[in-house]
């Protein structure tokens, strides 16, 4: 099992939200996820095949012969 990222949490919530000491550790783990996530963006999910193709036609690395 991972350990807890502590350094990165404390970072954050100290450094990204400004809380005070007193405000970060009275958090749940699911506030601060909460607080990452609208700080930061929900996490997307990784371009399959189809979305590649269809990126690779619409921005295509060189210009196609006509």
């Amino acid at each position: 099992m991972t350990p807890f990222p502590w350094a990165e949490a404390m970072q954050f919530g100290f450094g990204v939200l400004r809380l005070s000491p007193d405000h970060f550790w009275r958090m749940t783990p699911r506030e601060l996820a909460a607080a990452l996530t609208g700080a930061r963006g929900g996490i997307t999910a990784p371009l399959d095949r189809g979305g590649l193709d269809a990126l690779m036609r619409r921005f295509p690395d060189q210009e196609q012969a006509r």
